[in-house]
């Protein structure tokens, strides 16, 4: 019963030091952790939520940690964006802890590097370009899940994430955070149904500002808002999908189509529908294996309406494709990602990523 009073008390402390920072929802907020990981997944235009069951689960339905066939999972992915300038990195490992239950850990980062300062550029009026200094933008989010299969519906499983996020901008700014992701799989005969709340209530983001007195004035002279230590919330966002693998060729091709649909409730956001209430953004994917040892995928997602100058609208997509091969108990994947839309001249991303299965001897 102590301990029990001890977790209230600190509860009440943690939402009393909030009590006087204003809390803002911010479109947009935390998107790092909606890029998607893994190569396979960016290969089907990330639509793999109904279908995905391996390590990377962990971040896209953490349901589906129970069709592990390992005891243990590791996987490794890296990604650059925009010719170098962003980096995007993931690890996981999942372990099985019996027949039903299986957990995960998970790191992810994205960083900006040598961004220029150039608030003290000006000295005097004169440019002076020793003083411009670089700092970096990151953005950590470790990630604890469990998954489980529940015994009393056969094909069902549950499984949940706690996020712990880290976000620092150079030496002037700072927050930690943190949240929840739900998700659930249903196997009917051979369909695929799956469905994920992500920050199922509502993720927050405390920052912290530190300026020096100079950067003030100079925020002040230039006639810029002074930033003030705030919550950033970012709200739940909805995703389900469907999938089956199509046998067609004896025992040699398989084809594995899959459509997701995300549904955010942020405000209207240039997406293929949308209201000031929610949003509407599907995604398509397929992928074709040889005896499940050569992988070939594609996928679209992103549909975005464009207005050109001449006043007319135009709809835009992002391309994936992508190649994978298992060889005993290591998985390589690879994708090639349009960072923009099908007219973009932005350089491809390049995602690489690797799996390994550790299964343990009696």
């Amino acid at each position: 019963m102590k301990k029990k009073n001890h977790c209230l008390i600190v509860i009440f402390l943690l939402l009393l030091s909030f009590a006087e920072v204003n809390a803002q929802v911010y479109k947009y907020s935390n998107e790092f952790l909606s890029l998607g990981i893994g190569a396979r997944a960016y290969g089907m235009g990330n639509s793999v939520v109904s279908s995905v069951d391996d390590v990377n689960s962990v971040f896209w339905n953490p349901a589906g940690l129970t069709e592990i066939n390992d005891n243990i999972q590791l996987a490794f992915m890296h990604n650059e964006q925009f010719a170098g300038i962003a980096k995007h990195d993931f690890g996981a490992v999942s372990y099985r802890l019996d027949t039903n239950g299986v957990i995960g850990l998970s790191l992810i980062r994205y960083g900006i590097d040598d961004i220029p300062n150039t608030l003290n550029l000006f000295q005097n009026g004169v440019a002076d370009y020793s003083r411009v200094v670089s700092f970096s933008a990151v953005d950590y989010a470790i990630v604890g899940s469990y998954a489980r299969k529940i015994n009393l519906w056969d094909g069902i499983a549950v499984g949940g994430n706690v996020k712990i996020i880290r976000r620092v901008v150079g030496d002037f700014a700072n927050a930690w955070g943190f949240g929840f992701d739900i998700g659930a799989k249903y196997v009917y005969k051979k369909w695929n149904l799956g469905a994920v709340i992500k920050d199922a209530t509502s993720t927050f983001n405390a920052w912290q500002y530190t300026l020096s007195e100079s950067d003030k004035q100079i925020f002040t002279v230039t006639n810029n808002q002074l930033p003030s230590n705030n919550l950033e919330l970012t709200l739940p966002k909805l995703i389900v999908g469907t999938s089956r693998r199509f046998n067609v060729y004896k025992e040699y091709f398989y084809v594995r189509p899959e459509i997701n649909a995300d549904f955010t409730f942020d405000g209207k956001r240039n997406a293929l529908l949308g209201s000031a209430f929610t949003s509407f953004d599907p995604r398509i994917g397929v992928e074709v294996d040889y005896k499940n040892f050569v992988f070939l995928r594609g996928g679209i997602h992103q549909f975005q309406q464009i207005k050109r100058l001449s006043g007319e609208n135009d709809y835009t997509m992002v391309n994936t494709i992508g190649i994978g091969l298992k060889l005993s108990n290591l998985v390589v994947d690879y994708a090639l990602a349009d960072p923009g839309s099908t007219s973009s001249t932005l350089p491809y991303s390049n995602i690489i990523s690797l799996r390994v299965n550790v299964n343990r001897k009696d």
